[in-house]
């Protein structure tokens, strides 16, 4: 029980700015942005998509910081130059990439609001450009809502 109360204590005082600090070389948000910017058409739109949700709940300062901690391994995952499945191999490069960010994404889901979809969204049109068609690739419920 003592163990138990000793994790809830650490993690209530988790700052997770300084939790990262001298660890950019494996994680930082320029790292990871270079790496979704080289390699988005690779992983496809909904894998670049759902990423970039995961980053921005990370940014988000109302993300708790348990979901912060999931939300760093699976991006410091995605940037991590060494996978259990080589990047560059064709196809099956992003296959664990994917289950990470997909397991990732079902165990935050309730953090991701429509602010979140939104930046998402958007920096997805600068990336793809008009190539992009979340309409046809994103699960409903993590769409932003459509202002007409």
């Amino acid at each position: 029980m003592s163990n138990e109360k000793d994790y809830e204590k650490e993690l209530k005082n988790f700052d997770s700015s300084e939790a990262i600090k001298g660890k950019e070389k494996h994680f930082s948000e320029n790292k990871y942005v270079a790496k979704l910017l080289k390699y988005a058409k690779k992983m496809g739109v909904k894998i670049s998509y759902y990423s970039l949700l995961l980053f921005y709940a990370f940014k988000n300062p109302a993300t708790p910081k348990s979901t912060k901690v999931t939300i760093a391994g699976a991006l410091g995952y995605l940037i991590l130059p060494i996978d259990l499945i080589p990047d560059f191999i064709p196809v099956a490069g992003f296959a664990d990439d994917a289950m990470v960010i997909v397991y990732a994404l079902s165990k935050i889901k309730p953090y991701i609001d429509d602010s979140i979809k939104q930046q998402a969204d958007e920096r997805m049109r600068k990336i793809f450009g008009e190539n992009y068609d979340g309409d046809n690739e994103i699960e409903e419920n993590f769409k932003p809502q459509q202002t007409d």
